[in-house]
C-alpha cells in the first residue's frame, strides 16, 4: 500500500498559540486545510538554536507529514499523548494545567481543538 501526500494549499488559514511549559516559551502554529483540520505544526521555543529548538522542528515536519499522507488527530494523540520527558510541569493554558512533555502538550491541544468527540459504543 503507497500512501498518497495531501498537500496543503499555497495559501491557507492558521492558528497560534503561545504556552509554556516549565517556564519554556513556545508558540505553536497550526496550517489548516480548507475544511478546517490540521495539515502542517510548526513550534516556536524560545530557546533558538539548542537541543530542543531542533528536536521541536524535526518532530513538527515529521508530525506534519505523518498528517499529510493520512495520520488522524485521534491516532496522533494516542501516540503522542503522555509522552515524557523535560522539560515538563505546569503550563500557561488552565485547560491543560500539567504536561509531561511539550510533546504531551501539542497532543493534548490538538485533542482539545481538533479530535473527533469520543462516542460511546454499546456491546
Amino acid at each position: 500500500m503507497i500512501a498518497s501526500r495531501k498537500a496543503l494549499p499555497s495559501t491557507r488559514n492558521s492558528l497560534t498559540h503561545k504556552f509554556t511549559v516549565d517556564r519554556h516559551e513556545g508558540y505553536l502554529t497550526i496550517g489548516l486545510y480548507p475544511d478546517g483540520t490540521p495539515g502542517e505544526i510548526f513550534l516556536k521555543v524560545a530557546k533558538e538554536g539548542s537541543a530542543l529548538s531542533g528536536f521541536c522542528q524535526a518532530f513538527c515536519r515529521a508530525f506534519s507529514l505523518a498528517m499529510q499522507h493520512g495520520l488522524s488527530i485521534e491516532d496522533a494523540v494516542a501516540r503522542f499523548k503522555g509522552m515524557r520527558f523535560e522539560p515538563m510541569g505546569p503550563t500557561s493554558n488552565p485547560d491543560i494545567p500539567q504536561a509531561s512533555s511539550i510533546v504531551d502538550y501539542i497532543a493534548c491541544y490538538l485533542e482539545l481543538n481538533f479530535a473527533e468527540p469520543q462516542r460511546t459504543r454499546i456491546g
